[in-house]
Order: structure tokens, then sequence, then C-alpha cells
């Protein structure tokens, strides 16, 4: 029996909250919800890489084509007009202006016929990578996996970019499956793609994350392209991209305070010292999110850390419910585990 059945229990249900929210229109789950114990050692490598802040990988749509036509000159485009080698879902590596042609003949008859010219898509064209320089090859292993798991029945190719400061890798899918069923990512199916390819170079001995902005605490500032023009122009004024934005408190925001709150004490509660150290780095993270209340250890309570702030207002004063708090194993050690 697991003695810490009840902490992974706990941290599973918060954690699942935090970096797996679930959609009303698509249930993201943990990817492959296996045993309790497998699911909360997931979880846990999650927190670990959230609060060292390991580089976020990217896993981006970007655009898709409408036609047979437009198919063929985006695979022109990912591998230089053939000059870059071009895997298939079928594990084969080929290169040329004939492989690309072959690729286009499958694609245009296997299952429903493709025309050359559409009104809706029927290929979705995907970009992976993870900042920082890893290894190119490092990034397309896990970029194959990503797709043997994601896209098992459908047809699909990728090549690898690694002449640019990031390596990263292309990927177009068909989006008609082996099955007759067609593919349609929403938000939650884009958050399940970036955690999986996160975790597959995780596996891989790569560091990478792949959590929100919410969860992380960010709230750096997007732009639109005319907005970015208009500025460099002096049309209009405002912050440049990537600058802090204001934090409102939202539901959101406050959901994620809560959970990392809830975490912080199970693991503090844990009899596993790895467990009670992994909170204490909790601690110290979540201290500066949005939401979350923290009384240093030097006040007259030392045990009281992080609560939810519920308004924009003056946080409510301390709560004296036990659950609320955070054991003092989390900021200090006993005789014992020294």
């Amino acid at each position: 029996m697991n003695p810490n059945a009840h902490v992974d229990g706990v941290l599973v249900e918060w954690g699942e909250r935090l970096f797996y929210p679930r959609n009303r229109i698509v249930k993201a789950h943990t990817p492959r919800l296996r045993p309790m114990q497998d699911r909360a050692a997931v979880i846990r490598s999650r927190i670990e890489a959230t609060v060292r802040r390991a580089p976020q990988v990217m896993v981006k749509v970007t655009g898709g084509g409408r036609g047979m036509g437009a198919i063929a000159a985006h695979l022109r485009y990912i591998t230089k007009n053939g000059r870059l080698d071009i895997e298939d879902d079928r594990g084969g590596v080929e290169r040329g202006k004939d492989s690309l042609r072959e690729i286009e003949r499958q694609w245009r008859f296997g299952g429903a016929y493709i025309g050359q010219e559409g009104h809706r898509r029927e290929a979705f064209n995907i970009m992976l990578s993870r900042p920082r320089g890893p290894d190119p090859l490092t990034v397309q292993r896990a970029a194959r996996e990503f797709a043997r798991m994601e896209f098992a029945d459908h047809r699909y190719a990728m090549v690898l970019h690694e002449h640019q400061a990031n390596p990263h890798v292309h990927l177009s899918v068909k989006a008609e499956s082996k099955h007759g069923q067609r593919l349609n990512p929403r938000k939650a199916d884009l958050r399940r793609w970036r955690a999986t390819f996160a975790e597959k170079l995780r596996e891989l001995g790569i560091e990478a994350e792949a959590s929100s902005q919410i969860t992380r605490g960010g709230s750096r500032r997007t732009e639109w392209l005319w907005h970015r023009k208009a500025r460099e122009q002096g049309r209009i004024a405002g912050a440049r991209e990537g600058k802090q934005a204001p934090v409102k408190l939202t539901r959101s925001r406050r959901d994620s305070a809560q959970a990392w709150c809830e975490i912080a004490k199970v693991l503090a509660s844990s009899d596993d010292v790895e467990d009670r150290k992994l909170g204490q780095s909790i601690v110290n993270f979540a201290r500066w999110l949005p939401g979350v209340r923290y009384k240093p250890p030097e006040q007259p309570v030392p045990r009281e850390v992080p609560g939810v702030q519920q308004g924009r207002g003056s946080p409510r004063p301390p709560r004296a419910d036990p659950a609320r708090t955070l054991p003092g194993r989390a900021t200090q050690e006993p005789d014992s585990a020294r």
C-alpha cells in the first residue's frame, strides 16, 4: 500500500485543476491516465518544472490547406522544395520532389478525395519548438513521439528545421482520419498537445514545461501586428509587446491561486522529505502570484502561509480553519529529517 496515498490523491485532484483545466466542450485529462501513483508522479514533475521556471514549449497551429494545391505548396515550403528530409506517419524518410509528389498523390486519393481547391481545411499545419537551443535531433524525436500519440489515425508528414536560432519541427496533418473522422482542434486540444510535447521532451532529458500564463502567474502583454505598426509610426501610443500588463484578479486566477495553496499544504503534510522540500519551493514561487495572500514566517503565527485572496480590495484576515494553513514542516524540517 502506498503510504502517501492521501497526499497523492489530493495532489492529483488539485494538480489536474491547475495543469489540465476542463473545458465544457473538450474534457482535458492528465495524459495517459495511469494508476493514481503514476498520475501523481506526472503532477510532481510538472510542478517541479514550473517552480524552476523551465522553458515553455510552443505548439502552434500556423494554418491549414484548403485543397491539395495549398497542401502541396506548404510541403514544398517546409522541405525547401524537396531539399530537406520529410518523414511520414509510417516512419519513412525521403527527400526530393518525387517524394513530395507521392505524398500528394496518397493524400489526394486516400480516403475522401481532395480536390485542387476546396472550401474547408483538408490539413492542419503545426509547428513545435522549445526555446534556448536544445539538440535538434532530440526535438525531432520528441515531435515524432508526439505525432505518433496524438495523430495515430491520421496521415501526417514532418520536417525538422535547424537552420534558425531555435530548432523546430513543421508537422502537416491530414484533417480526415483513416476512420473518416475530421480533426477539429479546440483550445483544450492545444493545451493537451503542449503538455504531451513537453512530456516527451522531459522523457528525453530536456527540461520543458507547458503551463499557461495564469498557472505561472504571468501577465505579459501581446500585441497585434497592426497595433505594432501603428505604434511604430506614431499613430497610437501604448505599451510594447512583452511589457507587464495590469493584472485583473479573474476567477481563473483565483482558482489557480487556490490550487497552488492546496498543493503546498498537502505536500507540507507528507512524510516524504522531498515532498516537503517541493512544498517549500511552491511557497517561494506562489507567494508572488496574483490572488495569493502570504504571511512571512517571522510573523507571530509562522504556520500561516498562502491563502486565496477573494477580490481586488484588501485581503480578508486569515481564517482559523486548519485546512487553510500550511504546516510548519514546509518551512522547517524536523530534527529526524535533518
